[in-house]
């Protein structure tokens, strides 16, 4: 039986898109930048054509591999808005941000909900801000609520302050208000750790989505019986719709491993997979280094899922939007996603996001697909 293996390189872009300027993203080239900042040898990576996407001089790819770059159609350059369209909903208006951050009709409700001030309130990063206010948050117990370029409401609570359950309690309540006007992509539970000027954030983050504005191909899996399952914050981004097992994990070593053991066990179905450490880890933090170890990473592991795929089965590994570390800016960039692809019409593939979903349905169920997108190949 088919079975179906998207994997997201959260923040692996392959070049600005034509409309980069108008998102200040002008010249971002997150893969190729890397690579050519760093040497990392991607030997199977390259086998699949990487070197033909970013223009680079590597391996030649091999004659079976399916290779391209996919426009990201709809507005923003978010998690939510490039998973969303991945699997056919296509956004035509942003998020809304808040780069002075949020006005009284959303801070007061919350402070309401949690029964004190918070602090901050501004776009910050999130490793700065622990730092900077993580003494006040501690003596006061006020949560530190901020956003960044993203559409995003984070909430950074001390685990010994703040109880984690009681975090996620607080961050449900945020996403209730955040509607209408404010409906922001995610609301995000911070808890961090540690002592004055040794804070840090520990695993237990949780995203709160929007669900999908209509249904997604997920939903449409779901419908006709073919399972789901999702890998990383796939779950969260989908506000839990259309996935019949969510493998939440928090890092990419745990996602890989969660991928391997999946199609080790999966005997038809969609693994719809999301590596978060490129972005939330490596990207956001302009680490090029550790980017780079990220790809030589997924590299190795593409030699064990190749080995498990069976002669039926179709792999395709995108990108969401880019986060390309070697800028200034510590923030997503407005890219192209790669399409690294087996199983499917071989040779040069360009297209949109909303293809892979597409395609996902057509191999998995047999019908045309009812949704944005049109089959790879």
């Amino acid at each position: 039986m088919t079975r179906v293996f998207v994997c997201v390189l959260d923040g692996c872009g392959a070049g600005a898109l034509p409309d980069a300027a108008a998102y200040g993203d002008e010249g971002s080239d997150t893969l190729r930048h890397v690579i050519e900042r760093t040497g990392v040898p991607l030997p199977n990576l390259a086998a699949l054509g990487l070197g033909e996407i970013v223009g680079l001089p590597l391996a030649a790819p091999r004659p079976e591999a399916t290779y391209g770059r996919l426009l990201e159609r709809g507005a923003g350059k978010d998690s939510t808005t490039g998973h969303w369209e991945i699997m056919g909903v296509v956004l035509q208006e942003p998020f809304p941000t808040y780069p002075e951050g949020f006005p009284p009709e959303v801070i007061e409700p919350f402070e309401a909900v949690v029964g004190r001030r918070v602090l901050c309130n501004r776009p910050a990063s999130g490793t700065a801000v622990i730092e900077q206010l993580g003494d006040e948050h501690v003596a006061t117990g006020r949560p530190i609520v901020y956003t960044s370029a993203d559409s995003v409401f984070q909430v950074a609570c001390h685990e010994d302050v703040v109880p984690v359950a009681q975090l996620y309690a607080w961050c449900e309540a945020a996403r209730g208000i955040l509607r209408g006007p404010h409906a922001v992509g995610r609301v995000i539970a911070r808890p961090f750790s540690g002592v004055s000027g040794r804070y840090a954030r520990t695993p237990r983050r949780r995203d709160y989505s929007l669900a999908p504005p209509g249904p997604t191909y997920l939903d449409l899996l779901q419908e006709r019986g073919v399972p789901v399952v999702g890998v990383g914050k796939i779950g969260e981004i989908f506000a839990q719709r259309g996935v019949d097992v969510d493998d939440h994990t928090t890092d990419n070593a745990a996602g890989m491993a969660a991928c391997s053991r999946h199609l080790r066990e999966m005997e038809h179905g969609l693994l719809f997979a999301n590596l978060v450490d490129f972005d939330q880890v490596w990207g956001h933090r302009n680490d090029v280094e550790g980017f780079a170890a990220g790809l030589a990473a997924v590299d190795a592991a593409l030699a064990e899922w190749e080995a498990l795929l069976g002669g039926e089965d179709v792999l395709m590994l995108c990108a969401d939007h880019g986060v390309d570390p070697t800028t200034a800016s510590t923030d997503h960039s407005r890219e192209y996603s790669p399409l690294l692809a087996l199983g499917l019409a071989p040779g040069r593939y360009d297209g949109a996001q909303e293809d892979v979903g597409a395609t996902a349905f057509v191999h998995l169920t047999g019908e045309e697909p009812p949704l944005p997108g049109r089959v790879i190949g």
